[in-house]
């Protein structure tokens, strides 16, 4: 389990106005629960890079069994986040 300082800097980050730089988080920080994310870059059939709804992006790490290969830029996914991987994903 995470930290509280963890999760309160998560917080804070997420409640941040975006200014000119852009707030990049470890998904590892992100609390374990299902998000809509929306695809910058596929990195590679294991890492994708997203942006939160909050506007905080992070590299997403999926499973042994999830491929994000068939994934595109500005594809809408909702993710299950478990101790920073993605188990399982839908293209919305």
């Amino acid at each position: 389990m995470h930290s509280p300082a963890a999760l309160c800097a998560f917080i804070v980050l997420s409640v941040l106005p975006i200014s000119s730089r852009e707030a990049v988080v470890d998904s590892s920080y992100i609390p374990d629960g299902q998000y809509v994310v929306r695809v910058e870059k596929v990195e590679d059939a294991h890492h994708v890079f997203v942006m939160m709804q909050n506007g905080v992006e992070t590299t997403l790490v999926g499973r042994a069994n999830v491929d994000f290969s068939k994934l595109k830029p500005n594809d809408t996914i909702k993710i299950a986040l478990v101790k920073g991987e993605v188990p399982v994903y839908a293209v919305q």
